[in-house]
């Protein structure tokens, strides 16, 4: 008799384990998103070290800046002008789809009751999730995940980033911005860490290297990929880098892949 009353409980437990839904926890981003169907969603992911936020705008150490606006953020409050991790993501959302896509860093978010919040998300998670959203939305919102993607605290992005950045089928500006972010990180590996340089003509040096990236129809691509390769100031190299990556030109993404393969 107890031997029968301890399976009739463990089926009933096996029963209830298969019709109650699994955590939040448990889901994808992507699927937590699509669930929402219209509306505001939001979560956040540690950040990498360096990055700091304010308002609008996003630091990534040194001179490294990004502002979008002036204007006080809509969705996070700040109390210092350099706020540290977590990166804050707010995704507009339109029958289950994305359609706009905000990124901050540090703050703490403004009450808004009508938004979903997911709260913190691991590193990896987030990063695979706003990857797999540029590799596929066909609006601004793949753009502008990429920036966030690259935000991720411990998380390697470049090769998904030169799989966008190489896929004719993603939208030019999409394909663009892989490729700006690709040469970001590739000069942030070549320069080690360093902030600085201590040759006394660099400044020299990157104006002559900004005026070459000013010749037409790619004809400066070749002279500058070999600066980014040989120079020896790493400060010159990532110049060379960032102006390589203003053209989208496949070879300067070949280079993006060799230097980071390294």
């Amino acid at each position: 008799m107890r031997h029968e009353r301890f399976a009739t409980l463990a089926a009933t437990l096996v029963i209830v384990a298969c019709v109650v839904p699994a955590p939040a926890s448990a889901q994808s981003i992507a699927q937590r998103v699509g669930s929402t169907q219209d509306g505001k969603v939001r979560f956040t992911f540690a950040a990498k070290p360096g990055v700091c936020g304010f308002n609008n705008s996003i630091s990534l150490g040194g001179s490294s800046r990004f502002n979008w606006s002036s204007d006080k953020s809509v969705d996070v409050e700040y109390d210092t002008e350099c706020s540290n991790s977590p990166v804050r993501v707010v995704l507009q959302v339109r029958q289950g789809a994305v359609t706009k896509l905000r990124t901050y860093v540090g703050g703490r978010w403004r009450a808004d009751a009508s938004a979903t919040d997911l709260g913190t998300m691991p590193s990896r998670a987030a990063a695979d999730y706003l990857l797999q959203l540029a590799s596929t939305n066909g609006g601004s919102a793949a753009h502008d995940a990429i920036m966030a993607a690259t935000l991720a605290d411990s998380v390697t992005v470049w090769p998904s980033l030169v799989r966008i950045a190489r896929d004719e089928s993603r939208p030019s500006a999409t394909r663009k911005q892989a490729t700006f972010w690709l040469a970001q990180e590739a000069g942030e590996h070549i320069a080690g860490g360093r902030t600085s340089t201590t040759d006394p003509e660099a400044e020299m040096k990157k104006q002559a290297v900004f005026a070459l990236s000013q010749q037409k129809g790619g004809s400066s691509v070749p002279t500058l990929m070999e600066v980014a390769r040989k120079n020896r100031d790493p400060d010159v190299r990532k110049t060379a880098l960032f102006w390589l990556g203003q053209t989208n030109d496949p070879r300067a993404i070949s280079l993006f892949e060799e230097l980071l393969k390294r």
